[in-house]
C-alpha cells in the first residue's frame, strides 16, 4: 500500500484544514489507519485513529474535540479534519496504515506498516 498525504497548509489560530490520505495499491477495507504528527527534535505523536470497521475512532487529549478522523473506502481514503487549530497543531502530519491492526496498537508507530510522505500544517497565531 502506498500512502499520499495532501492537505496541509498555512491558517490562521481558529481556523479549519482537512487533510487527505489517499491509499493506492490495494482496497484499504482491511486496514487500520492513524495519523501522527511530528515537529523537528520531537517525537513522532500520535493524533488519531481507528481500526478496520472505523466503528471507534481514538484521539489524543490534545486533539480530542477539535479534530476528526473518518474514511472512505470506496476513494480508498483517509480524511482528518482539523478545527478550530493552534499554533501548537503546527507540525508535518503523517498518515499511516497496517492490516488488522487492534484498538490498543493505534497510538504506536512502529505497529504500523505503511507511512505517507507527510504534509505540514502550520498554524500561525
Amino acid at each position: 500500500v502506498q500512502l499520499q498525504a495532501s492537505g496541509g497548509g498555512l491558517v490562521q489560530a481558529g481556523g479549519s484544514l482537512r487533510l487527505s490520505c489517499v491509499a493506492s495499491g490495494r482496497t484499504i477495507s482491511g486496514y487500520g489507519f492513524g495519523w501522527f504528527r511530528q515537529v523537528p527534535g520531537k517525537e513522532r505523536e500520535f493524533v488519531a485513529g481507528f481500526t478496520r470497521s472505523g466503528a471507534t475512532a481514538v484521539y489524543s487529549d490534545s486533539v480530542k474535540g477539535r479534530f476528526t478522523i473518518s474514511r472512505d473506502n470506496a476513494k480508498s481514503t483517509v480524511y482528518l479534519q482539523l478545527n478550530s487549530l493552534e499554533p501548537e497543531d503546527t507540525a508535518v502530519y503523517y498518515c499511516a496504515a497496517k492490516a488488522g491492526i487492534i484498538l490498543s496498537s493505534l497510538r504506536v508507530p512502529m505497529c504500523y506498516h505503511y507511512w505517507g510522505q507527510g504534509t505540514l500544517v502550520t498554524v500561525s497565531s
